[in-house]
């Protein structure tokens, strides 16, 4: 019999079973009818990421996207993908079991951390709308917190849209399987949300019927970065 883990947030849809967890990724690909693989591949393209880059992965799951990046480092990159769950750690080290520029930590995203090191940029795919608001403050003081100046953080999630003008049958699908916290993020401005956190806007790219962004800002000590 498989234990129930406690959820530390009721509504919220992006802490997993250890079931679905252990199946994630594949889940996501049968959920999206394939079309996350296609859009998430073209985001990270889209990030400009540099081949010196230390990233740091919040929420890194299976190290799907970790992998994807890793493409675009070169020698003296890494990567430092940051989870809860054991199902995700195994994962994550099977893919980069041979690749020493790809580190799994054990840690909380939620809570204030120190991780003793800077990084180039934060990354976060479908993370950030699945808590709730308060909470999502915490993190970005987190990620703020762990940036270099001029640093920057990408976050791959959904966009901001009137779900009531979206046809039926997504309205239907985004409610049955997104949570509250989801209603919540798709309405708030999030280029007003990041400048009043200390954020600088610098470039936006929409996916999948611009229902998904990829909002790229930058921290406000160093000046603005060319798109």
């Amino acid at each position: 019999m498989v234990e129930k883990r406690k959820k530390l947030y009721p509504k919220s849809k992006v802490e997993l079973s250890s079931v679905i967890a252990r199946h994630y990724d594949r889940l996501l690909d049968l959920g999206s009818l394939g079309l996350y693989g296609g859009f998430l591949k073209r985001a990270i393209k889209d990030i400009g990421l540099k081949p010196t880059d230390h990233i740091l992965d919040l929420g890194c799951g299976t190290g799907r996207n970790a992998a994807l990046m890793m493409k675009y480092l070169g020698p003296s990159g890494k990567i430092v993908g940051l989870d809860l769950l054991p199902e995700m750690k195994e994962q994550f080290e099977k893919k980069f079991e041979k690749e020493p520029r790809a580190i799994f930590r054990h840690q909380r995203i939620d809570v204030p951390f120190d991780l003793g090191e800077k990084y180039d940029l934060a990354f976060m795919s479908f993370v950030l709308h699945g808590f709730p608001q308060e909470v999502r403050m915490v993190i970005l003081n987190n990620i703020k917190r762990h940036l270099k100046p001029g640093g920057q953080l990408v976050i791959l999630d959904y966009a901001e849209f009137d779900l009531d003008k979206k046809p039926l049958l997504f309205r239907l699908i985004f409610k049955k399987f997104e949570c509250s916290y989801a209603l919540e993020f798709i309405i708030l401005n999030w280029k007003k949300v990041l400048a009043e956190q200390g954020f600088r806007f610098i470039s936006e790219k929409f996916y999948a019927r611009n229902y998904v962004r990829l909002l790229k800002v930058q921290t406000q000590d160093f000046p603005l970065e060319n798109p």
